[in-house]
């Protein structure tokens, strides 16, 4: 019990919450009786199939925008670059302020439709969080820091990697966490365009006028947005050092 005080909240909550909605639904799932079209596409086969679909929907999109946006913005924290941080910040922040629907929409003149488009409009809309507290992180470590480092020998780059870096992990990974999260719900949209996700139940209980289906892909939605949120929080718990909060 008092190992369970130490936590943080979030930590041993968030799955209670998760607990109480899935099994909330299952029992709501048990007791109620579906039209053929909501059994087809509740289904487990269907389900797993489109669940899988969101997954690496989500997946694929977040290490591409960790691979472009934590490098960029390792980059815009160097004197060499810091005059761009304001330009790159502010196109990223298009890709944020911009309509979800509209962005992908819009890439499908370009690229066409499917899991290819879905991909590049999702990055493009989810790259300011973890640029940005990429950005944040790094710049708060404080600068006696660095030049104690340097003062016993360290080069700029070990300094980066052994002394910068981990005391900004805390704040990156809590983007990247962010990002996660809007990713999950975002791609819910791809299936405007053809690529298949959870999106695909929500549409078609709008579109034949399906309540039960329509709730039980919100409700998948929102489980899979606070699993992944939660597994993220552990690695961020995890991967923190010592003695940073």
């Amino acid at each position: 019990m008092t190992r369970l005080r130490r936590l943080p909240l979030d930590v041993w909550f968030e799955p209670l919450i998760i607990a109480v909605i899935g099994i909330g639904y299952l029992l709501w799932y048990r007791s109620t009786t579906f039209t053929a079209t909501e059994q087809a596409s509740l289904g487990w086969d269907n389900l797993r199939t489109t669940l899988v679909a969101h997954i690496e929907l989500t997946v694929v999109a977040t290490v591409i925008v960790v691979v472009i946006a934590i490098p960029l913005g390792i980059a815009l924290t160097r004197p060499a670059l810091e005059r761009f941080e304001p330009i790159a910040v502010n196109i990223a922040n298009v890709g944020q302020a911009a309509p979800a629907v509209g962005l992908l929409v819009l890439f499908t003149f370009w690229l066409g439709t499917g899991f290819r488009t879905a991909i590049v409009g999702l990055v493009v809309y989810a790259v300011l969080p973890i640029l940005q507290n990429t950005i944040v992180g790094l710049r708060q470590v404080d600068q006696r820091t660095i030049e104690a480092s340097r003062g016993i020998g360290y080069s700029g780059t070990r300094t980066l990697l052994q002394v910068e870096l981990p005391l900004a992990v805390p704040v990156i990974l809590n983007g990247v966490r962010t990002a996660l999260v809007i990713l999950v719900g975002t791609a819910t949209l791809s299936t405007f365009i053809g690529a298949t996700s959870l999106g695909t139940l929500i549409t078609t209980g709008v579109t034949l006028f399906l309540p039960k289906l329509l709730i039980s892909g919100a409700i998948l939605v929102g489980l899979l947005a606070l699993t992944i949120d939660w597994l993220g929080r552990l690695v961020e718990l995890a991967a923190t050092p010592r003695g940073v909060s």
